[in-house]
C-alpha cells in the first residue's frame, strides 16, 4: 500500500508540473517571468523618482550658484569693497553668518540672498513666507526678519555707519504685493543702491570703516565649525 501511494503521489506531482509548464507555454508567461517583470517595473519607477529628485537638487544648486555670481557682478559695478560668506559675533550673543556685505558711499549693505522660482508670497511682518512653484509649495522664514538680526550684528561693529538690511532674490521668482521695500529682485539692485547712496555722508574715513569690518569677519574653519554646532543646538 505504501509503495502504491508513493507512486501515485509521484505521478500526480509530475502531471501537475507538466500541466503548469504547458500552461506557461500556452500563455507565454510563467510565474518566474511575471515576478521578474514586476521587479523590473518597480526598479524603473524607483529610478525615475530618484533621478527626478536628484535633478531638482542639481538644478537648485546650480541656479543658486549662478544667482550669486550674477549678484557679485552687479555689486562689483557699484563697489570694490565686498565681503562674502563670513561670520561675526551675533547681536545677542553667539555667532551669525552674513551672506554678503558691501561698502557704498551711503553706508554698508547687509545682504541676504534667496534663490526661488515661481511666486513668493509674504509681507514685512509675517513670520513665514510661502513659495509656490507649479504644484509644489514650501514655507520658509521671513528673510527680512531673519536678516534684521544679522544687520544689527554688523551695525554693532560700526555703530556710526548706516547699515541697511537688504534681501535679494536671485532667481526668477515673482514677489507679490504688498511689496516689501527691502526685499528686491536682482534686476532692481542698481536702483536700490542709487537711492541708498543719495545724499551727503557724515562718514569721513571709509577706509577705516571697512578695515574694522574686515578685522571682525571670521572666515576660518574653526569659526565655521562653531557656527554649525550652534545651529545644531538651536
Amino acid at each position: 500500500m505504501f509503495q502504491v501511494a508513493t507512486v501515485t503521489q509521484f505521478t500526480w506531482g509530475v502531471a501537475s508540473a507538466h500541466a503548469a509548464g504547458v500552461a506557461g507555454i500556452a500563455t507565454g508567461v510563467s510565474f518566474s517571468g511575471l515576478s521578474a517583470a514586476v521587479i523590473v517595473v518597480a526598479c524603473a519607477l524607483l529610478l525615475v523618482l530618484l533621478l527626478r529628485g536628484s535633478a531638482g537638487i542639481v538644478v537648485q544648486t546650480v541656479g543658486r550658484a549662478l544667482g550669486r555670481r550674477r549678484l557679485r557682478r552687479a555689486l562689483c559695478r557699484r563697489s570694490a569693497e565686498i565681503l562674502e560668506d563670513f561670520i561675526i559675533p551675533g547681536a545677542w550673543g553667539g555667532l551669525t553668518k552674513i551672506d554678503c556685505a558691501v561698502l557704498t558711499s551711503g553706508g554698508i549693505l547687509c545682504i541676504q540672498t534667496k534663490h526661488c522660482r515661481g511666486v513668493v508670497f509674504g509681507s514685512e511682518h509675517e513670520p513665514q513666507w510661502k513659495n509656490v512653484e507649479g504644484s509644489r509649495q514650501r514655507r520658509f522664514l521671513n528673510p527680512v526678519i531673519q536678516n534684521a538680526g544679522r544687520t544689527r550684528a554688523l551695525q554693532k561693529i560700526v555703530p556710526d555707519v548706516p547699515v541697511a538690511n537688504l534681501v535679494v532674490f536671485t532667481g526668477p521668482a515673482q514677489l507679490t504685493a504688498p511689496q516689501v521695500r527691502n526685499a528686491i529682485r536682482l534686476h532692481d539692485l542698481d536702483g536700490y543702491v542709487a537711492k541708498f547712496e543719495f545724499g551727503p555722508s557724515r562718514v569721513k574715513d571709509w577706509d577705516g570703516v571697512w578695515l574694522t569690518v574686515q578685522s571682525a569677519a571670521l572666515t576660518d574653519e574653526g569659526s565655521r565649525r562653531d557656527f554649525r554646532a550652534q545651529l545644531s543646538f538651536s
